[in-house]
């Protein structure tokens, strides 16, 4: 039996359950498609070892969705600070001070109440499938993935695991970076993988909830400091944290055969000497990372948001915060189509979608690339060009301020050429 929608989206994780959601609320009969569902969330337990720093324009498309209350009410981690600062020790660092190259991004020198809130994934998609579970025009098909696409002049077809079929105007396609939707739609993409991997790693340390999230740059890759919340009263004066340690794959190898306590000596001296005393090792998890674009955002009536369309290396831990920037962008341009009486899936609104988000996701990519490069290397004169780089950061707030409002999200456009640093 085929079930009729307007949209079909096909991934149900944070990026795809929040345009399902969106445009349930204008209106539009959608069927959000996801292999897993929904995670469950349980206070009691142990965070999610997956967590994102969701920025402050994030924040403000979740509140329009109707899912802030519910993140807040489960729980997030505000943050006031960003620290970054060159950890490599070389003959030339000594010319150049740690305290002269450490930039703060600090919410109150940007007038703004905060740069962000870390949050655990599942958080954020349990408060987006309740909201779309709430939207009356928005069916929830949790269990069956998709296994085949008839992409057509007329209708797309989208057929599930246990044979049922969908058909639509537009299919979404949100289902991360090995999407099957696109090698359904054959629609190609560019991959870079990186010499370095990531781990992460969930802790509890010895202190107060931080407001502040840091990276310290080794030259084998940077070791990250993300807050959560408080351990509660099973255990006094202790709280939650996030650590990610990128480094080669044949050391984290190596890393991951450690027992805890083991892992837990290697991580307090490995780390920078701002990491709090750490109690526990709670969960570890690793993960290789790549850059990735597809060829076009849009084929017959597929259409790509998200992971799905690209993949940035998670330094600032802005892939989350780009995917719901999609959405947003991607909902707009559906909505247009359907005002001008258009096919939602008509190629020049699709279109307008692409070349406003490609160069924005491209900008990203470089952004982390270009940090990527520039801090995973021990020539010399680069490190000292990275010193003097940080040192001019620090030096220009004006311009930094500037360039740290748009990447929080705090302003809707760039900043002029002039001002970036």
């Amino acid at each position: 039996m085929t079930h009729a929608f307007d949209i079909v989206v096909a991934g149900g994780g944070m990026v795809g359950a929040a345009v399902a959601t969106g445009l349930g609320q204008s209106g539009f009969r959608v069927a959000l498609v996801d292999k897993a569902g929904a995670p469950t969330f349980d206070p009691a337990t142990p965070p999610d070892i997956r967590v994102s720093a969701l920025s402050a324009g994030s924040e403000r498309y979740l509140q329009q969705l109707g899912a802030w209350s519910a993140i807040l009410a489960m729980g997030t981690t505000v943050y006031r600070r960003l620290a970054v600062w060159d950890q490599a020790t070389h003959p030339l660092s000594k010319l150049i001070p740690r305290r002269l190259g450490e930039v703060v991004f600090d919410a109150a020198s940007l007038s703004a109440p905060h740069l962000g809130h870390i949050v655990e994934n599942r958080v954020t998609q349990q408060a987006l499938w309740q909201c779309a579970n709430e939207q009356p025009t928005v069916t929830t098909l949790s269990g069956n993935g998709v296994i085949a696409l008839n992409n057509g002049p007329e209708q797309a077809i989208v057929t599930l695991e246990d044979g049922s079929e969908l058909s639509c105007q537009l299919v979404i396609g949100a289902d991360g970076a090995q999407s099957r939707l696109r090698e359904l739609a054959g629609i190609g993409i560019s991959r870079d993988q990186y010499a370095q991997q990531a781990m992460v790693i969930s802790v509890r340390y010895r202190g107060p909830v931080e407001d502040i999230t840091w990276q310290g740059f080794h030259p084998s890759g940077p070791r990250a400091f993300l807050p959560l919340h408080s351990a509660g009263d099973g255990y006094p004066g202790e709280s939650w944290a996030s650590l990610v340690w990128y480094d080669s794959p044949t050391e984290l190898a190596r890393l991951k055969q450690l027992d805890k306590d083991a892992l837990l000596r290697e991580i307090q001296t490995q780390f920078p000497e701002d990491l709090p005393t750490l109690t526990h090792v709670e969960a570890r998890a690793s993960f290789p990372i790549a850059r990735q674009h597809a060829h076009h955002y849009h084929h017959g009536r597929v259409v790509l948001i998200g992971d799905a369309a690209h993949t940035i290396n998670p330094l600032a831990g802005q892939g989350v915060n780009l995917g719901f920037q999609d959405a947003a962008c991607l909902q707009s341009m559906i909505r247009e189509a359907q005002r001008a009486g258009s096919d939602l899936a008509d190629a020049q609104w699709l279109a307008r979608y692409e070349q406003q988000r490609r160069p924005a996701n491209r900008r990203m990519m470089l952004a982390m690339d270009a940090f990527y490069h520039l801090f995973s290397n021990r020539i010399p004169p680069v490190h000292l060009l990275r010193n003097l780089g940080l040192g001019a950061a620090r030096a220009l707030p004006f311009a930094r301020n500037q360039v740290a409002r748009y990447a929080m999200g705090l302003d809707e456009k760039p900043p002029s050429r002039s001002h970036h640093v």
